[in-house]
């Protein structure tokens, strides 16, 4: 550990599950102990017990005055991922520019390219952590513990000082990290987070004459559905090519799904339990390393 560490200050902006949890695990990390990181926030929809209160779970300062906010050694955007990426032209405006700017949105293709139009030092991130309920009151340091933060970096900023001291964070508050590009996150994100979150919605609502009479299994597998409009309108319109995609290629799987349960094709469904199987298996394993 160097005598003065390249990030020794953090601003986040938007205050909500996410950006609270991330704050409240990198406090605690020994990292961030060790260099004194001083964490500062701001969320425009706070009223004064909302401020005490992410006090009280570890923000040091809530900032009103935007250049103080914006002159943090690092920026982590936290809001909705429309609205972080019209900030970046605020941050542009405002930040120094050895300032380094971050976020935690689920889609990363537009908010790279708009980063990359304004030529500011930009390193997605995505913390593969969330549940259906949304708030600061939500949050927890043990919600990303464990858990996998996609790096987008299009610059090889990672390579650099503040960006190797930024996994070195990510590691010390206990998370992992995968690096990878913005496009490719977003095809591999719209098949595994976006796909899902829509399936729970639509099967939730195909079934909702019949919840009455649910068990167990339904209530797990549609958990999805009690997620907000509010953050998933951004992620949809931010990746809709993607989704659609996705939908589109998975309908044709539920086609052939029919067909082969229609004609009593027990060996071929066989088959896919077998394969859906071993594959749970291997999830499980991923998630316990």
């Amino acid at each position: 550990m160097t005598e003065h560490p390249p990030i020794r200050s953090i601003s986040f902006i938007g205050l909500g599950l996410i950006g609270m949890s991330l704050l409240r695990a990198i406090k605690r990390s020994p990292l961030a102990i060790e260099s004194n990181i001083l964490l500062q926030g701001f969320d425009p929809n706070f009223t004064d017990s909302d401020r005490q209160r992410v006090t009280e779970l570890g923000l040091e300062q809530f900032i009103d005055d935007k250049k103080t906010l914006y002159s943090a050694d690092l920026i982590i955007l936290s809001a909705p991922v429309e609205v972080n990426i019209a900030l970046l032209e605020e941050i542009k405006m405002c930040a120094p520019p050895t300032t380094l700017v971050s976020d935690v949105s689920s889609t990363k293709s537009l908010i790279a390219r708009k980063a990359c139009e304004l030529d500011l030092p930009f390193i997605g991130m995505h913390p593969m952590a969330g549940k259906e309920q949304q708030g600061y009151h939500e949050s927890h340091e043990e919600l990303l513990q464990g858990r996998r933060v996609i790096l987008c970096d299009s610059k090889g900023l990672l390579s650099g000082k503040k960006g190797a001291f930024l996994i070195e964070l990510l590691h010390s508050a206990g998370c992992t990290t995968l690096c990878m590009n913005p496009d490719e996150h977003d095809r591999i994100i719209a098949k595994i987070s976006h796909l899902p979150q829509l399936l729970s919605t639509l099967l939730m609502t195909y079934c909702g004459d019949s919840i009455s009479k649910s068990g167990p299994g339904f209530a797990t597998f549609t958990r999805l559905a009690g997620s907000s409009w509010q953050i998933w309108r951004d992620i949809i319109a931010t990746n809709s090519d993607n989704i659609a995609e996705e939908l589109e290629r998975f309908s044709t799987e539920l086609v052939q799904l029919s067909q082969e349960i229609r004609r009593s094709d027990l060996e071929q469904l066989e088959s896919r339990f077998s394969d859906a199987n071993r594959l749970y298996q291997t999830l499980k394993e991923v998630n316990q390393q």
